[in-house]
């Protein structure tokens, strides 16, 4: 499982083994915080009470040390991996509630007798567990449980959750039995009985409190200040992808005012004049002191890489590989770690979904019969309709973001309408969101697309590097503070995001929040259709894999669904 895993922590490896307690523990090492060999896990106390193996930065661990000296506590280094275990010592599970940052880690308490699996509030790392016949294990990869030979039965569902979704939603795998621990969520392993609970330690937040916008704009301006540059702590290079859109432009200029010349920014072009945002990156680079680092990615390279872009990325997904190709270059450039806009759209309201939840509940006040009965009817830009066939959350999330109608999914897979239904819907946990509001958009997009997509699809593109990043905009306290901010005046119809950018007038130059919303996106419709492997429809089984491609190349399809069938050809 380690040797899988060195691409993600190339500079040390640990193996920690309790006969007694039958239990093993791995690490695969990336040196950011205290790069000297006190960082060596897994990393136990004075006493080993208890070890601890730990993937991620907390951020505010310097705060909680000072905390536990005060109460009498010494520390053998200056790692926040210990400053865990100490905390642990001190509170208890109350300690994984008082942790700020990015991390899932696995704690063997040596007294009770019990085994702890961790994750963060916001997901940003993954873990992933397998608990069968009295045994627990656990990985940051899918991969490792198949090179263990843990589990390599396949899940037979994740194609359908794949073509629906253009990705495979938490907590489901491609493998079967091997499930993702939610977010802000412990799993506690009893040694004793071999069994084990998750349960929630994520504190419950009071929300739309604040109604003042004034107000409301300066909590935002000193609560990102603040999470930036508790996200700029290393002892190794560290830097920021700078794509010249709002949310990476502000984070490149706060990060600037506290880092000046030490800061590097990433950045990437094109020869496709209407993705390349050089324009727009030399406006905010104009305002900063650091080294820029620029690269060019033509349709060579995307043709070059993608065999071994598809191989990073664990599980089949649509999205990563402008991931990919930037966390390279960062690696290639020297830098450990970066920073990233990833957050941003998904709190203050910077997709189009925003603003069309309020179609989807006037279709939502028909019946959902009506759906069903004209399924057959309906041209391929309205089939995702049939969607609303099902009363449930994950419906109203797919006809917003999802990939392929429940039909055209049953036809490429040669299954039925309604095997596709209960696996998309039946025993897939999404609470009842009420009104379709932007604050129920909100949850869609943090919740599902960035929490599924953009979250698992970053880190493991950049750990396929031996690259960490880090997301100052889901700084747990930033994302609170958000989640509290009334909805009349968090959201804006008319531009995306309005309160964030007032929020550092003066900062943020016009040039960037003044223009139309592109994302941090490549020419891929034009690149993925000049590609033989993916564009050939001779290549595909089906009727209705054929007929997509053939649409693609013709321009009519989006590149998501035919890179979605190509990954399918390759996998079933």
């Amino acid at each position: 499982m380690c040797k899988v895993l060195q691409h993600g922590g190339p500079d040390d490896e640990g193996i920690f083994y309790d006969e007694k307690q039958h239990l093993a523990f791995g690490h695969r090492r990336l040196s950011i915080i205290d790069l000297s060999s006190n960082g060596h896990q897994p990393m136990a106390d004075v006493e080993q009470k208890v070890w601890i193996t730990f993937n991620g930065e907390i951020y505010n661990y310097q705060e909680l040390r000072n905390e536990l000296l005060r109460l009498g506590v010494s520390f053998n280094s200056v790692t926040d991996t210990e400053v865990i275990i100490a905390a642990y010592l001190q509170w208890g599970t109350e300690a994984f509630s008082k942790l700020r940052g990015m991390f899932a880690f696995a704690l063997f308490d040596s007294i009770k007798g019990l085994t702890y699996l961790v994750r963060d509030t916001a997901g940003i790392k993954p873990v992933y567990y397998f608990a069968e016949d009295g045994q627990l294990s656990f990985a940051s990869e899918i991969r490792a449980f198949t090179a263990a030979d843990i589990s390599a039965e396949k899940d037979p569902n994740w194609p359908i959750r794949f073509l629906a979704f253009g990705h495979i939603p938490e907590p489901y795998t491609t493998l079967k039995n091997v499930f993702s621990l939610p977010k802000g969520h412990y799993l506690c392993w009893t040694h004793a009985s071999s069994t084990h609970e998750i349960s929630p330690y994520k504190q419950t937040v009071l929300k739309n409190q604040i109604t003042d916008v004034d107000k409301a704009r300066q909590l935002i301006k000193n609560a990102l200040i603040k999470g930036v540059n508790r996200q700029l702590i290393a002892d190794a290079p560290l830097g920021v992808f700078l794509s010249g859109g709002i949310d990476s432009s502000l984070i490149t200029l706060l990060a600037d005012k506290e880092k000046k010349e030490q800061l590097k920014t990433i950045s990437i072009f094109f020869n496709e004049k209407n993705y390349d945002e050089q324009a727009y990156q030399r406006v905010v680079l104009d305002k900063v002191s650091g080294e820029n680092f620029s690269h060019l990615v033509k349709q060579d390279d995307f043709e070059t890489f993608l065999p071994q872009i598809i191989n990073a990325m664990d599980m089949p997904t649509t999205d990563g590989i402008n991931s990919w190709f930037i966390s390279k270059y960062a690696h290639e450039d020297g830098l450990k770690a970066v920073l990233s806009g990833v957050g941003a759209d998904e709190y203050f309201g910077g997709y189009p979904s925003f603003n069309r939840i309020r179609y989807l509940g006037y279709l939502r006040k028909l019946p959902p019969s009506l759906f069903s009965a004209i399924k057959g009817l309906l041209p391929d830009h309205y089939k995702k309709l049939t969607f609303l066939g099902n009363d449930h959350s994950a419906a109203d999330y797919l006809l917003l973001r999802g990939l392929f109608s429940p039909g055209d999914i049953a036809k490429a897979l040669n299954t039925d309408d309604k095997q596709v239904r209960d696996v998309l819907f039946n025993g897939f946990d999404i609470p009842h969101l009420g009104p379709y509001d932007q604050e129920h958009a909100s949850w869609f997009e943090a919740n599902l697309y960035m929490q599924n997509q953009l979250l698992r699809d970053t880190d493991v593109m950049s750990m396929n590097h031996g690259l960490e990043v880090r997301v100052p905009f889901l700084d747990e306290d930033f994302t609170s503070l958000a989640e509290s901010i009334a909805p009349e005046i968090r959201f804006n119809n008319q531009q995306a995001k309005k309160i964030l950018i007032d929020s550092f007038n003066g900062l943020l130059p016009e040039a960037v929040w003044n223009r139309p919303k592109m994302g941090f996106t490549f020419p891929l419709q034009q690149w993925m259709s000049q590609y033989k492997p993916i564009s050939d429809s001779s290549l595909y089984r089906g009727e209705m894999a054929q007929s997509v491609i053939k649409n693609f190349k013709n321009n009519q399809i989006h590149w998501s669904k035919a890179f979605a069938l190509y990954q399918i050809q390759a996998n079933v």
